[in-house]
């Protein structure tokens, strides 16, 4: 890990937040649906009751870009993916 440690460029998406092109193309790089990077603990995700309401991905997505404590952390971005959540280091080379 500390040899790819020193390609790593780190961004704190509370104070530069991402912008809903960049999300939905990290979503896409994951493979997965938005629904999948949230992070049910979050306070916003139970205020929004997102657990029963049915959202289509570009809602959630919005929700997303307006409340980034929804999203699932770390997101490390390679080349032609993106790892979000619990990352395996072993996935990423």
């Amino acid at each position: 890990m500390e040899r790819a440690n020193a390609d790593i460029e780190k961004r704190d998406f509370f104070k530069d937040p991402f912008s809903e092109m960049e999300l939905k193309k990290i979503v896409k790089m994951t493979g997965k649906k938005p629904s999948e990077l949230l992070r049910k603990r979050d306070k916003m995700y139970k205020e929004l009751d997102l657990d029963n309401k049915k959202k289509t991905d570009s809602q959630i997505i919005k929700l997303m870009v307006k409340h980034p404590g929804l999203i699932l952390r770390p997101i490390i971005l390679t080349k032609n993916k993106a790892f979000v959540g619990k990352v395996d280091v072993k996935n990423l080379e």
